[in-house]
């Protein structure tokens, strides 16, 4: 059977399973490495400590934020190497080379051969397989040129919506970000006679969760839109030199 090349995004069980992995890696790396170099830095320098990195990433919002963009950046990941290992390789590659383009096609022949062969799941074959088999129904090479057409732009849709899980991440973690500004000017207002009364620490160290969980959000918000902002365009160059490459070749074929 031929295997799914079509499949853009991690299957279900799988995704669920390295969100966990991902929750347990980033709370490890939380545990043994930044709390305890951030309670160090806090001790060595109080209020000073301020700017240092493990204090500014310390807190649970900020573990929550990074959790999230380091799942994000994984399936992210996965769509950029099923594009470069399974889908470009065959943008330009005319299935049908071994078909003569001087003779009239054999549409029967040529389905049976595209439709057996190990890439008869990938985007750009699936696509030469509608067209054929838009041809064969209808003998018009336009309907096939319309065939081509809806396939690409159910490829894009498809593309597009397998995106929509990635979108929400990175929307959700600015918005976890400001739940830790609430969260931190709350807790200031609370120790606000003790700053009164000449203890400034608590209150410095409530604005910090503040101010700490926005700035973190916001940069790794602005980072992963731009990884994905690259994703959309090769998922979109995929779409058009699938397009293309039918267009190219496999029409070729049907005007004889």
């Amino acid at each position: 059977m031929a295997t799914d090349n079509t499949r853009m995004n991690l299957p279900p069980l799988v995704s669920i399973g390295v969100f966990i992995a991902t929750v347990v890696v980033v709370h490890l790396l939380y545990q043994g490495v930044i709390r305890p170099a951030a309670e160090a830095a806090i001790a060595a320098h109080g209020s000073g400590a301020t700017t240092n990195l493990w204090v500014i990433l310390k807190d649970a919002e900020q573990q929550a934020c990074m959790t999230l963009g380091l799942f994000c950046l994984i399936l992210m990941s996965y769509k950029y190497y099923r594009i470069v290992t399974k889908e470009e390789p065959v943008f330009t590659f005319d299935y049908l080379r071994s078909f003569p383009k001087e003779e009239a096609l054999n549409v029967d022949e040529a389905l049976a051969f595209l439709e057996e062969g190990e890439s008869a799941k990938n985007s750009s074959v699936a696509t030469w397989i509608n067209c054929l088999r838009r041809y064969k129904n209808t003998q018009n090479v336009q309907h096939a040129a319309d065939a081509i057409r809806d396939s690409v732009e159910s490829l894009a849709a498809q593309l597009e919506a397998g995106n929509a899980t990635i979108r929400y991440f990175i929307w959700a973690i600015p918005s976890i970000g400001f739940v830790g500004t609430v969260r931190g000017i709350g807790s200031a207002l609370a120790k606000a006679e003790e700053a009164v009364a000449g203890d400034i620490a608590g209150m410095v160290d409530k604005l910090g969760v503040a101010f700490n969980s926005t700035l973190v959000s916001l940069l790794l918000s602005i980072l992963l839109m731009y990884v994905l902002f690259h994703l959309n365009n090769r998922q979109d160059e995929m779409v058009l030199k699938t397009k293309n490459n039918c267009e190219t070749h496999l029409l070729t074929h049907l005007h004889k």
